[in-house]
């Protein structure tokens, strides 16, 4: 049993990492969770609290900043509340149409959202570019806390 659920944790820590790249994933959780079920199956012996107090700080930092910041991006270029519904929207469409979808979908619902509501083609593609750059900025601070997560993971183990 307990190499089945060491397994289990190794998978969804992998699967985290697929995550990171993925939005649909919710990766920096699934890496916890894998985490978590590790040290459960260790008696939290090398992994313990204050590790896992850590790692979900960093996980939930991580999502944090993955749905601020293309909101933040959005915002920052004065976008409308119409363009922000759009670029949630968008993303959560654009999932279902692989990496391209990904990321072009929160682009382009931002920037028709906010061109519905000003009538700008300009200012809507401002928008849109805005939304990408916080799309881009999330990601690499989800990337920064995978890989935190996964150099921590192996530090303790190290020095277990």
């Amino acid at each position: 049993m307990t190499a089945i659920l060491i397994t289990l944790g190794l998978i969804a820590i992998l699967v985290g990492l697929l995550g990171i790249i993925y939005p649909a994933i919710p990766g920096l959780s699934l890496m916890f969770g894998g985490t978590w079920l590790i040290a459960y199956v260790g008696d939290y012996q090398i992994f313990g609290q204050t590790t896992l107090i850590f790692l979900a700080v960093v996980a939930a930092v991580g999502t944090a900043m993955d749905y601020v910041s293309g909101m933040l991006g959005a915002k920052y270029t004065g976008a409308s509340k119409l363009a922000v519904r759009g670029a949630f929207a968008g993303g959560i469409v654009g999932a279902f149409f692989s990496l391209p979808g990904l990321l072009l979908g929160p682009l382009t619902g931002a920037a028709v959202g906010e061109f519905l509501t000003r009538r700008d083609m300009l200012k809507a593609g401002k928008v849109g570019l805005g939304t990408f750059i916080g799309f881009i900025i999330g990601t690499i601070a989800k990337i920064g806390c995978a890989i935190t997560i996964v150099l921590t993971l192996l530090t303790v183990w190290i020095v277990s």
